[in-house]
């Protein structure tokens, strides 16, 4: 073959690996976006939530098998929806329900599909309280605290066992072998899909707010991919938390679980450049920060104080991101205030990730000097091994003291360990700071 052909089909087969690529991503990123909206939707036609999270996946292998050969549909999240639901009614229809079930729900879908026989209007289903009750379903307490979280987690909300694994600290391999305990007891009881009332929903009530507490949480900085926020799941989560306090109006800590979520997501606009690469709250230009959010998370911190929780989980937390909404120039923040509510929190809740936030406290409050040794203590903390936020504190402490080059790898350690690109890419030029200054540059 002549140089001059052998090059051109390199290049054709470069770009064609390239093209199935960028389809494969296409389709995964619509997949994540509407994972929820199908399991919740099936699961309220089921009434079996393994089931439904099943005949999802089958869903997403249906569309890796058609669009590359068909092309992405103009409503990709309704053709999931169709091809969803046709496998829900072939399930029904082989007859591997109960058949106690089947007749109810095979008619109740039939009825469905003539009364919405355009897919599109598919997407109309009633997601919010539907969402929400399928997560109450998932923090059963049949079910293990931990299971519960990972499962309604996994399955309803859309995070994958590296995201689960990181928000727990724990290894991927566990978080997996919670959720498929977790199902195989949802699938094996029968449990009931409702929103419980009373006692029941007491029971449930700390899981369900500790899932959307974790599913703002990873909204709020991405454990992995290209981008640093996802704005849809701190979205999905206050529209969550503002169902939750007309569910459950007297538990506080609703009302504090609402305010830290609504004070965090006030920062929102500054907490990323014109570029998307991360800006760190000591640099944000606190005039874009959102004083309409603020006021609401101020409001609801008030009520959960006034209820009796301010000495709750997630009160607390609001209390010391109320701190920072209250300076209107970084220099004006009362660290000793945030440093002392982070004690607080310690106290209620061993946790070595509270006790490396008051460590960046009582640096702020006292000097890196001060914070220093609190932050070597946690590097023999066994579930903090691989979580890059703790060499990113001893970094900026060690930075701070003029220790550069020590600084500079704790920053490299720290890029290796995320698994964010834009979190990586800052703390790679971090890096090249300190060592530029040290005169280290590799």
């Amino acid at each position: 073959m002549p140089r001059q052909h052998h090059c051109e089909a390199c290049a054709s087969a470069e770009s064609a690996a390239t093209n199935a690529a960028d389809l494969h991503r296409t389709i995964l990123a619509v997949w994540r976006v509407e994972q929820p909206r199908l399991i919740t939707s099936l699961s309220r036609m089921l009434r079996d939530v393994p089931l439904a999270e099943d005949l999802t996946q089958d869903a997403l292998v249906a569309a890796l098998e058609h669009w590359p050969r068909d092309g992405v549909p103009d409503n990709p999240g309704a053709w999931l929806m169709a091809a969803a639901k046709r496998r829900a009614l072939d399930h029904l229809r082989r007859g591997q329900m109960l058949a106690r079930k089947q007749a109810v729900i095979l008619n109740d879908l039939e009825r469905e599909q003539q009364l919405m026989p355009d897919p599109d209007a598919a997407l109309d289903d009633v997601f919010g309280d539907e969402m929400l009750r399928l997560v109450f379903t998932a923090c059963h307490p049949r079910l293990s605290r931990e299971s519960r979280a990972a499962l309604a987690l996994r399955m309803i909300c859309g995070l994958t066992t590296e995201e689960i694994a990181r928000a727990f600290l724990i290894s991927e391999a566990t978080v997996a072998q919670r959720i498929v305990r977790a199902k195989r007891t949802l699938s094996e009881s029968g449990l009931s899909y409702e929103t419980p009332r009373g006692e029941e929903l007491s029971e449930r009530l700390a899981s369900v707010l500790e899932v959307v507490y974790l599913v703002f949480n990873e909204g709020y900085t991405a454990a992995r991919g290209d981008e640093w926020l996802r704005p849809q799941l701190c979205n999905e989560a206050l529209r969550l938390g503002r169902i939750l306090i007309a569910i459950a109006p007297q538990e506080p800590e609703t009302y504090g679980l609402l305010a830290l979520m609504e004070l965090n997501a006030s920062r929102h606009a500054a907490r990323t450049d014109a570029r998307g690469d991360p800006v760190l709250l000591m640099d944000q230009d606190r005039a874009r920060w959102n004083q309409l959010q603020i006021s609401r998370g101020m409001r609801f911190l008030k009520k959960a104080c006034a209820l009796g929780g301010a000495d709750g989980f997630y009160t607390l937390q609001a209390a010391i991101v109320a701190c920072h909404a209250r300076a209107s120039r970084p220099e004006e923040t009362d660290w000793r205030s945030i440093a002392s509510l982070y004690a607080e929190l310690a106290a209620l809740i061993h946790s070595p990730v509270i006790e490396l936030n008051r460590a960046v406290a009582v640096g702020m409050a006292e000097g890196p000097a001060a914070a220093l040794p609190i932050v070597k203590a946690l590097r023999n903390e066994p579930a903090l091994k691989n979580y890059h936020l703790l060499p990113t504190v001893l970094g900026d402490l060690l930075e701070k003291l003029g220790r550069h080059d020590e600084a500079r790898v704790a920053f490299e350690e720290a890029a290796q360990l995320t698994a964010n690109i834009r979190e990586q890419e800052m703390l790679k030029r971090r890096a090249e700071a300190a060592a530029a200054v040290s005169g280290t540059r590799r």
